[in-house]
């Protein structure tokens, strides 16, 4: 039978092969957890037993060198007939629960995305005339067996390279760690996004991706067309924040002033919190400016205010995968219909968690965006 949801997993030491019927059989439930920043993350659970004579030193499935630690997994969902890598990642963790009851022991592996292989050497390491474009270009390709597709490095609105002379960039801290804190100072985030084919992944390092087609419409209370099983919508009034000070520009020797005062990131609402909630918005001071110019001052100013932004609106639920038709995809957007002007319109998806088990598929997402108000009359199905 080609319709229907089927899990394919594939899993071994360097490189990972269908797993055995021993442990499709012993499978028990999946969890997937996508993000924005960080890493993604799984979770597999197995029924474990002692019942024969291979059994009596330990659990047979305990002492498989598939599920070793750093082992490398790969989850493909098949929805109809068109295959989808929901996770590619290394086994980091594992958690026996051992049952009083026969058939109630569990064996738990944890494990996390190809990036966490990144954040298991902490170096100190110079970068001498290069600005943070370079350096991320030149961290993501030196795990090129992990990513096989290009990185995808999108340049920051300021670009200041340094002059040996002056200043060297200095690294301290794992490449991960890094690639994170360069992206925090203009509001940047990473990720690594699995597929399109098993063992291919996709490094990304920029801003949060809100442009493009938006995937098929969450609907509530629209009865049959209904898709989604449950919603809960937040508005966070504090969250606006604007940032003033001053900058001694380092080129000029004088002092500058700083100030935001709206968000940069393509608009998804017609009534944003910013301008619309002035002055009521909260004021942050710019801070960590010494040995900047005017303009790195003025790009992690208005970092700090597109980050405050995303977090005004957010909207958690969940859905039946069935009934959606397809797979939720984080890091884009997607348009919710069904409740209401405020809080219809366009999301940027910021996280989806998939828990599969036999017979069940359900996504739980979490949905952001700067304000209230649909731009358009309609959301498309």
């Amino acid at each position: 039978m080609l319709l229907g949801t089927h899990l394919t997993m594939l899993i071994g030491p360097s490189v990972p092969i269908p797993a055995p019927l021993s442990l499709t059989e012993a499978l028990q439930s999946v969890e997937v957890t996508h993000k924005d920043q960080g890493r993604s993350g799984f979770q597999i659970t197995f029924q474990v037993g002692r019942s024969g004579p291979l059994d009596l030193v330990d659990y047979s499935l305990l002492l498989n060198p598939l599920l070793r630690p750093f082992s490398r997994v790969v989850l493909i969902v098949t929805f109809s007939v068109t295959p989808r890598v929901v996770m590619d990642g290394v086994i980091t963790n594992h958690q026996l629960s051992p049952g009083n009851e026969p058939g109630t022991a569990t064996l738990t592996v944890t494990g996390e995305d190809v990036s966490v292989m990144m954040d298991l050497e902490k170096k100190r390491a110079e970068h001498p005339a290069q600005d943070e474009t370079l350096i991320a270009m030149k961290i993501l390709v030196s795990y090129v067996q992990y990513f096989l597709s290009p990185p995808t490095v999108i340049p920051p609105i300021t670009i200041d390279p340094p002059i040996p002379i002056e200043r060297t960039p200095v690294q301290q801290g794992t490449d991960l760690e890094y690639l994170n804190q360069m992206a925090g100072r203009h509001g940047y985030v990473f990720f690594v996004e699995p597929g399109p084919l098993p063992l291919m992944n996709r490094a990304y390092w920029g801003p949060p991706p809100r442009l493009g087609i938006p995937q098929p419409a969450l609907s509530v209370n629209m009865g049959p067309e209904t898709n989604v099983e449950s919603i809960n919508f937040q508005y966070n009034a504090l969250a606006p924040t604007t940032v003033k000070g001053e900058v001694q520009d380092r080129q000029t020797n004088q002092k500058l002033p700083i100030r935001t005062f709206v968000s940069l990131r393509p608009p998804l609402v017609s009534q944003p919190a910013l301008p619309f909630n002035l002055p009521n918005v909260r004021t942050s001071l710019l801070e960590n400016s010494d040995g900047l110019n005017y303009m790195q001052a003025f790009a992690r100013a208005q970092a700090t205010t597109d980050k405050s932004m995303d977090a005004v609106v957010s909207a958690n639920g969940e859905l039946d995968a069935l009934r959606y038709g397809t797979l939720l995809q984080p890091r884009g957007l997607v348009g919710l219909r069904g409740a209401g002007y405020s809080y219809d319109g366009f999301y940027y998806v910021k996280s989806v968690t998939h828990s599969m088990k036999k017979g069940q598929y359900r996504q739980r997402f979490s949905l952001t965006r700067e304000g209230v108000g649909a731009l358009s009359p309609m959301v498309m199905p």
